[in-house]
């Protein structure tokens, strides 16, 4: 009996973790196969240790703050980077540039793998390394899947915008453009935001419900901005970096879960 309920436990989580909103006691009953008396110890037992919330207004449960930290926790510790560094790592050795792999932590991007290519610079993005989430094509890839109550949660209103070089947004009109065109283009791009003649390319990354949960990027030489020494190895297009971006995070998404619609 307590196996019993310890899976209709992980079902209804699993279950609430892939609703776009709150759903009726009655409903998640019937999803997870179980009777409603049953459902509702469960449901209760659950909101007690903040797995769950009952909105009252609508009768109505979703995903709590314990559920989501734990969600968080396996999204920035080793799980992900286990996944993630050798699919970074075989797309360093495609590409001759450095790449990295991010979730977002609040508002900021976290940095959870990183690797450089040989013969080029380190760069502030290294692992545990924070950023402003706006400011880094790896945290708009994510940013740019959010909808905007999402946005505005995170940036509430007045949120103090600041900038590490002379670019990036001032403000969430100029920040929702960024977001609106990355969405539209399927992948976000940073140039000289985080660092003076550096640009980034990134892509975000799915899991099993579809959701953004993290983002690979690559760093390069921008050659719009600097003029690279001679005899530097030229830097890959943009195309050959949105091709390779584009395998890579399907392959991760691959391994947390993901399946994409055919097509």
């Amino acid at each position: 009996m307590a196996t019993s309920g310890a899976l209709q436990t992980l079902n209804i989580l699993s279950f609430l973790a892939t609703q776009a909103g709150p759903v009726p006691a009655a409903r998640i009953a019937a999803e997870v196969g179980a009777p409603r008396s049953s459902t509702f110890r469960l449901l209760k037992g659950m909101e007690s240790l903040g797995f769950i919330t009952h909105l009252h207004e609508t009768q109505s449960y979703a995903l709590g703050i314990a559920a989501l930290e734990i969600g968080q926790a396996f999204a920035i510790q080793e799980p992900l980077a286990r996944f993630g560094m050798p699919v970074v790592g075989r797309l360093v050795v495609r590409l001759g540039e450095t790449a990295h792999l991010a979730v977002l932590h609040g508002n900021e991007t976290l940095y959870v793998c990183a690797q450089a290519a040989t013969a080029r610079s380190r760069l502030v993005t290294a692992k545990d390394v924070r950023l402003p989430g706006y400011l880094t094509a790896s945290g708009r890839a994510i940013l740019a899947t959010y909808t905007d109550e999402q946005i505005h949660a995170i940036y509430p209103a007045p949120f103090a915008f600041t900038r590490r070089t002379d670019r990036g947004p001032g403000s969430m009109a100029e920040l929702r453009a960024i977001l609106d065109t990355t969405a539209h283009n399927g992948f976000a791009l940073e140039s000289g935001e985080v660092t003076s003649g550096l640009s980034s390319l990134a892509m975000p990354v799915r899991d099993r419900s579809g959701r953004a949960v993290a983002s690979i990027s690559v760093t390069c030489v921008d050659t719009t901005q600097v003029t690279p020494p001679k005899g530097t190895r030229k830097t890959p297009s943009d195309a050959a970096i949105l091709n390779a971006l584009d395998h890579a995070t399907r392959e991760l998404g691959r391994r947390l879960g993901w399946a994409p619609a055919p097509g």
